[in-house]
């Protein structure tokens, strides 16, 4: 038993310099691109559909606007966005993920752009700590996730609160009802400005405004500061916090 255990130590003391190379591929390559906007939505998507051409059109937009593109850098919404970004000229960043299920990079990424990941953490991280903002299109389960990711670290204040936009109102207004009506409304597990962390519209040409805006007014204010934060950041990118209060039970009297 004393040798499995060995064992699993080994693996695991070595999976650790696997994961720092991908976190030390990432800040090396992304350092450079300058502002850019992170574009989430489903892999599934196919070119005819409406939200594919949307999305194309979006991120020509960003690149028009000075933005670097950042993608998961597989097909769907993520091949529309790199394909929009490099048909404008821009940089096209692709951060492909080691599936179960081969998954192919989209033909469109910048080719020394394209980052592969085996561990999700990782590559997570890459998407928030380079990008000015947001842009949702609908898709399942990881766009969700990214999504409330994003919520979640905005609201905690663990980053510089950015925008975050969701594309589509025939897709996203069910579930805004629902943290409206539910989460805040039958069960006050949000506040009322939570509400304010996203916006939803069917315009792409919006949503770069939005974002295009926000970054505008950074760089003339500064970014926003929290009383209770200093300058100072983590290297992948949130704010260093307070550490937990630790309060023991007091012996019986």
């Amino acid at each position: 038993m004393a040798i499995e255990d060995d064992l699993r130590l080994s693996k695991d003391t070595w999976r650790m310099f696997r994961i720092l190379s991908e976190f030390v591929d990432g800040f090396e390559t992304l350092n450079r691109i300058g502002p850019a906007v992170s574009v989430f939505g489903s892999a599934r998507t196919k070119k005819s559909n409406p939200y594919y051409k949307k999305a194309v059109r979006c991120a020509k937009l960003l690149v028009k606007s000075k933005f670097a593109v950042i993608t998961g850098g597989g097909p769907g919404i993520m091949e529309a966005a790199n394909k929009g970004a490099t048909e404008a000229g821009g940089k096209s960043v692709g951060l492909n993920i080691s599936l179960p299920m081969e998954q192919s990079a989209n033909p469109f990424i910048t080719p020394e752009l394209s980052l592969n990941y085996r561990y999700f953490f990782v590559r997570k991280v890459m998407f928030v700590k380079y990008a000015s903002g947001f842009i949702i299109f609908p898709g399942g389960f990881g766009t969700m996730d990214e999504f409330f990711e994003s919520m979640t670290l905005i609201q905690t204040l663990k980053i510089d609160p950015f925008p975050v936009v969701c594309i589509g109102h025939d897709y996203w207004d069910g579930l805004m009802n629902w943290i409206k009506d539910t989460m805040l409304g039958d069960y006050a597990c949000i506040s009322p400005e939570d509400l304010e962390l996203f916006t939803v519209t069917d315009d792409v040409e919006e949503a770069v405004s939005i974002i295009a805006q926000d970054y505008e007014k950074k760089k003339v204010e500064g970014k926003d500061k929290h009383p209770h934060f200093g300058p100072e950041h983590t290297a992948e990118g949130t704010r260093v916090g307070i550490d937990p209060r630790r309060e023991f039970p007091r012996p019986p009297m």
